[in-house]
């Protein structure tokens, strides 16, 4: 991918390409408004928009993207296949695409392993032969457990270049974490906020207030730190604002374990559980 005018760092796939660290996600903004919101995202500096088949608003985003001058190259695409059972991967990227009016997505995701449909392997399986038709640069999983990752890994030989999972303070998920670190595979934060219930650990007020800046501001900077791709969710233009204003303050070791220390493990957990879908 190119790189843009704006300051947030990329992170090298295991595939050799690159991806803006600093992302803005879609999820749950309804699709008329999504042209709009992902205009105004687009013109505060994020480069890197994910979006989902099970979002409903691949076109807006399409819509603004081709609006905004802003060269095809110069922005970095996720989008996600269902694997509900309703449709193939190979159907239903090449609608998101029609839908994003592009020819290939940067990265295509498996949204959910879907254990109760025994489909985590074969829809990995379709994934690699999209990859191999040029549909998509870059693939990879959403949700996937340790066993899901070990599965496709052993079986294809191929490893996913991202795994995007809920993490956030509470719930840093740091045995899944240790096994990508191990393979390779990058770690995308959704959730990274904590679904709109931030911390109320002392630490991390502490740790804002140090710095002058809000605690969504410090948490989001933690996930920069510590390596995770980050895509934060707002449609309020201010609020794109302040999580993208991450880059003119840093966190010590010694904040960065302070705020390591509020993981609730598993009680932590606000979002679905990949078992249950």
């Amino acid at each position: 991918m190119a790189s843009t005018s704006t300051n947030v760092p990329t992170i090298t796939l295991n595939d050799g390409k690159t991806i803006p660290q600093l992302g803005f996600g879609v999820f749950r903004v309804e699709p008329e408004l999504t042209a709009g919101v992902v205009t105004d995202a687009l013109e505060v500096g994020y480069r890197h928009i994910d979006t989902a088949t099970g979002y409903h608003n691949e076109e807006g985003v399409g819509q603004a993207i081709a609006a905004s001058g802003i060269a095809r190259d110069d922005i970095f695409v996720t989008t996600k296949f269902p694997n509900n059972g309703e449709a193939s991967a190979a159907d239903t990227l090449r609608q998101s695409l029609d839908f994003l009016g592009f020819d290939h997505v940067d990265l295509y995701l498996i949204h959910w392993p879907r254990p109760r449909l025994g489909t985590a392997l074969s829809a990995w399986q379709d994934l690699i032969e999209l990859q191999r038709e040029g549909l998509t640069t870059s693939i990879g999983v959403s949700n996937y457990r340790l066993q899901d990752l070990e599965q496709i890994i052993g079986e294809t030989g191929v490893t996913p270049a991202v795994n995007q999972i809920e993490l956030h303070l509470e719930f840093q998920q740091r045995e899944l974490k240790k096994f990508h670190e191990e393979h390779g595979i990058a770690t995308e934060s959704w959730y990274p906020l904590g679904g709109g219930e931030l911390s109320t650990a002392p630490a991390l007020g502490e740790v804002a207030k140090a710095h002058g800046v809000t605690p969504a501001q410090a948490i989001l900077r933690w996930q920069l730190q510590t390596g995770n791709i980050v895509i934060p969710k707002s449609s309020r233009r201010e609020r794109m604002a302040e999580n993208f204003d991450l880059f003119g303050f840093t966190l010590s070791d010694a904040e960065l374990d302070a705020l390591a220390a509020i993981d609730q493990g598993e009680g932590g957990r606000r979002g679905s559980h990949p078992d249950k879908l």
